[in-house]
């Protein structure tokens, strides 16, 4: 098995910027992706929607870096999932429909993206109650938007980009927003950031009177959230208000998605900031293991500028470290992705401090589901806690969260704030959930199929 010198998981904006820095120095690449086309969240299905109306405008600034990508030479596989890496002997193990195989690479770049924090609140597994990114994804990649009378609550900077494109489309949704920090005491944690972010600012300024112009109502200050209904969700309540609904979409911002990085033992670090765990990284992206790199949101959640920035120095380094990029063209070509990405995260601050989760996002009261798959309240969770549950995985010895289909991406984050609450624990006291291989679901036949053909006689 001939090895790739940089295998990329992910073809968003870092793992594309990184695969054509990395191929415009020679190195042979591969890149594994899931989706069936090159964009990643951001600029999913970018190609196929971008004479779309409603999201065409937001998703035209990735066409250009899709088509530098697609013209690159690089091995790139969509439809495939890593289903187990060994990072020491440089193995990937990747899945499609039709089989198992296991490729090399010197040198893995984790470009794995975000995933939207979880929001539990009592009704939230109810018909008709889903995620504010699974809506935008059907929006993009199938033009489709809900039916009926549609709420979108919650706050971030993807709640105003999703009411806008859904507006765009004729459905403009009524808002309901949770943000409890104010723009004054956000902006008195930004600093100087707020000035050097302004072009940013302006853009979301922007989006929210593109909002009113379309006739999005908002609901400001929104507390107790709630879903109801017989067999689906029917009205969304609130304390102090209600309204119909058939749609409820849900979104408490973005988290990095760390679930290889953490299957795979990397060391992680607290950020205080947006209330997550996040790989510990250099600022070319190097991780606390030799071969393993990881660049953009699944680094820290920063946007799309600052990953593709963070891309490209990740795809420098690999060049460097494989000996294809002297020091003194490494020196000169890092300064302009460098100061990009400080450009684009100037604004950071101040977001994270507007955005900051409620509370009951975090630990949501004890009859609310807490682990979907297995359908553990966080009540149980709580108890669980205090006859001596230290962390998640030690959790899996009471509960069985973190052991259904999704191994924790839904409910890890709650699960570890809730032990932290019931322990007294700061959240970095609280280790987070070690998943396994297989880091997504494969079946059986697939898994048998491979061994099969590796047994095989040659021809």
């Amino acid at each position: 098995m001939t090895p790739h010198d940089l295998a990329i998981i992910g073809a968003g904006p870092a793992g594309m910027a990184a695969a054509i820095e990395a191929r415009a120095q020679g190195l042979s690449v591969l890149v594994v992706d899931e989706n069936p086309a090159p964009g990643g969240q951001v600029f999913r299905a970018a190609e196929a929607a971008a004479a779309d109306p409603a999201p065409g405008p937001d998703i035209a600034p990735g066409l250009p870096l899709i088509a530098a990508f697609r013209a690159a030479g690089v091995d790139y596989r969509p439809a495939t999932t890593l289903w187990h890496l060994d990072p020491d002997a440089g193995v990937l193990s990747l899945a499609t429909d039709a089989a198992s195989q296991e490729v090399a690479a010197r040198r893995v770049l984790l470009a794995t993206g975000a995933q939207e924090r979880p929001v539990p609140i009592p009704g939230w597994t109810l018909p008709g109650v889903m995620s504010a990114g699974a809506a935008q994804i059907l929006l993009k990649s199938a033009g489709a938007v809900p039916s009926g009378r549609i709420v979108l609550a919650g706050q971030g900077p993807l709640a105003w980009l999703l009411a806008v494109q859904l507006a765009r489309a004729g459905a403009a949704p009524l808002v309901l927003e949770t943000r409890r920090t104010s723009v004054a005491a956000a902006a008195m944690r930004a600093g100087a950031g707020l000035l050097a972010g302004h072009g940013m600012l302006r853009k979301g300024l922007a989006l929210m009177a593109e909002a009113r112009r379309h006739g999005v109502r908002v609901v400001r200050g929104v507390r107790g959230l709630r879903a109801e209904g017989e067999g689906s969700v029917a009205r969304v309540a609130w304390d102090g208000g209600s309204a119909p609904c058939d749609t409820l979409l849900l979104h408490e911002g973005v988290i990095p998605a760390t679930h290889v990085s953490r299957a795979i033992g990397l060391d992680h670090a607290w950020d205080a900031a947006q209330a997550c765990w996040r790989p510990v990284a250099d600022e070319f992206g190097a991780s606390s293991h030799p071969r393993v790199a990881v660049a953009g949101d699944g680094a820290g959640i920063g946007g799309w500028e600052a990953a593709a920035a963070a891309g490209r120095l990740a795809g420098l380094d690999a060049a460097r470290r494989a000996g294809a990029l002297a020091e003194d063209a490494f020196a000169a070509r890092i300064a302009a992705p460098l100061a990009t990405r400080r450009a684009a995260l100037a604004l950071r601050p101040f977001l994270d401090a507007l955005y900051a989760p409620p509370p009951e996002v975090l630990a949501p009261a004890d009859a609310t589901i807490a682990c979907r798959c297995e359908e553990v309240t966080a009540g149980a969770i709580r108890r669980a806690a205090a006859l001596g549950a230290t962390g998640p995985n030690q959790l899996k010895a009471y509960l069985r969260c973190g052991m259904g289909p999704c191994q924790g991406r839904m409910c890890a984050p709650t699960v570890a704030a809730l032990i932290a609450e019931v322990r007294g624990l700061a959240p970095a006291a609280v280790p987070p959930l070690r998943p396994r291989a297989p880091y997504k679901p494969v079946s059986v036949a697939l898994l048998a199929g491979s061994a099969e053909s590796l047994q095989q006689p040659d021809a």
